[in-house]
């Protein structure tokens, strides 16, 4: 059976990028992934972002996502840190 490779854009916003050291990158993922796979991928390249893991927030294509989202060819998915305000 051939594994088939999905891409996907990551952006990261913030102390993510920070920790990435990139404000966005494209990662290949095995068919069916999910957000919980790209977030260990990408905690696993960049292991700044591992502390981070439990308060970042994710967005699939704009929209808010569990980690338990399956992802497709093409989407975008943003890693949203927290964010104080006043």
């Amino acid at each position: 059976m051939v594994s088939v490779a999905i891409r996907v854009k990551v952006l990261y916003f913030a102390q993510a990028r920070e920790a990435a050291g990139t404000g966005k990158e494209e990662v290949s993922l095995s068919e069916g992934s999910r957000v919980s796979d790209l977030v260990a991928a990408s905690g696993k390249a960049h292991p700044g972002l591992q502390a981070m893991s439990r308060v970042v927030r994710l967005a699939v294509n704009a929209e808010v996502s569990g980690e338990g989202r399956v992802l497709e060819e093409g989407d975008t998915v943003a890693f949203l840190p927290p964010v104080a305000g006043g």
